[in-house]
């Protein structure tokens, strides 16, 4: 396939360091990518415990319209796809959405199936569990958080309230945040990767062809070139010249080996 020491020489080379340098990168930016999406998916659950404290007060009051405007007020935000908070029932009970107001979603729907998996519903979950991830119809990827809204002695305790101490959870907070900025920086990370690799194969390849062509191919060569010349001088043993260096020497090794048989024999 390859008729020249430098194509036998280089180009297993070149493959070689790009499969190691592209598997090296595909690895680093999986590692990348992961640490990426955890520290967003921690940057929403802060966002969800902000939101979750900041309606406290206005829960404890039953302020249902300090409650509604606050969440009408998060979902303006630019990177803010959807506010929803959930009773108890799983009912809608306040949007960033008015005509979601009042919807009952199903146990088995995205995001209520992780508490609703076993015959009784989780009262507790980590970070990592309250997070999902989906693309919506138009194509935007959204990470979304469920943030459980835990009862407490100030809420069981309240005289306009009705909820009792062994009632843990009152309801759940569902944020979704565009994914945008994520998809951007990823972006960014491939690109900056893929320059970085094409910057490593130019300058390893480049400086193991230059260090074998100094060593191994121009000293072959050069050998090879004075076997051709006696190749082909009339009464040489050999019919066909071959054009790869390697095979020229192998016909001067031969020649070389028919020389000294006959001089044997002659003797």
């Amino acid at each position: 396939m390859f008729r020249t020491l430098a194509t036998k020489a280089i180009v297993p080379v070149t493959c070689a360091v790009a499969g190691f340098v592209g598997v090296c990168c595909i690895l680093l930016y999986t590692s990348m990518k992961q640490d990426c999406i955890e520290e967003s998916i921690l940057h929403a659950n802060d966002i969800s415990g902000v939101l979750v404290r900041s309606t406290r007060y206005a829960m404890l009051k039953d302020d249902r319209e300090m409650l509604s405007n606050i969440v009408a007020n998060v979902s303006l935000e630019r990177q803010v796809d959807h506010v929803r908070i959930f009773n108890k029932q799983g009912r809608i009970v306040f949007s960033g959405e008015p005509a979601e107001v009042g919807q009952l979603l199903d146990e088995t729907a995205e995001g209520c199936s992780i508490c609703h998996a076993g015959g009784r519903p989780a009262e507790t979950l980590r970070d990592m569990e309250q997070a999902r991830r989906f693309t919506k119809e138009n194509g935007v990827s959204v990470l979304a958080i469920t943030e459980p809204i835990y009862n407490g002695p100030e809420c069981s305790n309240a005289d306009c309230h009705y909820h009792t101490a062994a009632q843990v959870v009152l309801g759940t907070l569902d944020v979704g945040l565009s994914e945008l900025p994520l998809q951007r920086t990823l972006g960014t990370m491939r690109r900056e990767l893929g320059g970085f690799v094409l910057m490593v194969l130019l300058l390893s390849v480049g400086a193991v062809a230059t260090l074998l062509r100094r060593t191994v191919i121009v000293p072959v060569q050069s050998l090879a070139l004075r076997v051709a010349r006696v190749l082909h001088r009339p009464g040489a043993p050999v019919e066909t010249v071959p054009q790869d260096e390697l095979e020229l020497l192998e016909c001067a090794v031969e020649s070389l080996e028919q020389g000294v048989g006959a001089g044997s024999k002659t003797a």
